[in-house]
């Protein structure tokens, strides 16, 4: 198990691995009712913790030891299986990023620019959210943090031109990668949401047909409530990956596990701490591992 998914879910691995512990042997009937008990306070949901502890009850452990590891296989099972890694292919490469308001997109997108850097690549910040002008200094102040160039649209402008723009002037000026931070969208509010997905046309249109990734970012502190946001967001947009933000703040990182389930959507990338360097692709068997697998 890598030492940053360890810290990353610190307080989620208090949850499962302190209540793991306080089940003890024999593994009769009422094991697996705690085992449900505490998935369901780990917020994973109680159709999936049911589901999950019905897994490890068929394996017929014998001793907790094995009925761990069951967990984890049954946890890693319901996964999804897609690619996690970013699809950064094309001329530029362009990734949308969208979530509601305080999810943490902006720091997100700041944090991805200064790891591309450091790859090597040379990513434009398009600032989208033309509806706040805090909105728009602050994603040009994270790009200059990052040490990326930065194009913004003007206060009340159209975001979808912003974007076409944007694009453009990538091409025109040689970056590779673009990152395009949008308004922030409520899951209850369905014609902006609709005006996002517009957003999405035309990126595709300024593409020339490209593909690109729609990273739906989720606040890690909000749990399983998350799913809510999800799924209205994936039905509006076809979300490509998920990125966790504030991961290592939250008890609540089980929720990934029936968020990745019902969608079949991969988390991409995690926000592991406040650094600008603290961004990670995501690996799911280190941080499942993390959670239920003592040191």
């Amino acid at each position: 198990m890598t030492s940053v998914w360890s810290r990353v879910s610190g307080r989620t691995r208090k949850v499962f691995a302190a209540g793991i512990r306080a089940l003890n042997p024999p593994l009769a009937p009422g094991y697996y009712d705690e085992l449900e008990a505490l998935l369901v306070a780990g917020d994973i949901g109680p159709a999936m913790a049911e589901r999950l502890a019905g897994s490890v009850r068929a394996r017929s452990p014998r001793t907790r030891d094995e009925a761990v590891a069951a967990l984890v296989d049954a946890v890693l099972s319901v996964m999804s299986k897609e690619p996690r890694e970013l699809v950064l292919y094309g001329d530029p490469a362009c990734v949308l990023f969208y979530g509601i308001n305080g999810a943490g997109k902006t720091t997100a997108i700041g944090k991805l620019a200064y790891r591309l850097r450091t790859q090597g690549r040379n990513p434009l910040v398009v600032a989208a959210d033309t509806y706040r002008a805090a909105g728009i200094e602050q994603m040009v102040a994270w790009a200059e943090r990052a040490g990326a160039a930065s194009f913004a649209g003007a206060p009340d402008g159209d975001p979808a031109a912003v974007v076409f723009d944007g694009v453009r002037h990538a091409r025109r000026r040689g970056h590779d990668v673009v990152l395009v931070d949008t308004a922030g969208r409520l899951q209850t509010q369905h014609n902006l949401l609709q005006e996002l997905a517009k957003v999405g046309r035309v990126a595709t249109k300024a593409l020339d047909g490209g593909a690109f990734e729609s990273l739906l970012v989720l606040d890690a502190v909000l749990g399983f409530s998350s799913l809510a946001q999800a799924r209205a967001f994936h039905k509006a947009i076809p979300i490509t990956g998920l990125v966790l933000a504030k991961l290592d703040g939250s008890a609540k990182g089980g929720a990934v596990i029936a968020i990745e389930s019902e969608l079949d959507v991969p988390v991409k990338l995690a926000g592991v701490g406040e650094g600008i360097e603290d961004l990670e692709p995501f690996d799911p068997e280190a941080f499942v591992r993390s959670l239920f697998v003592e040191d």
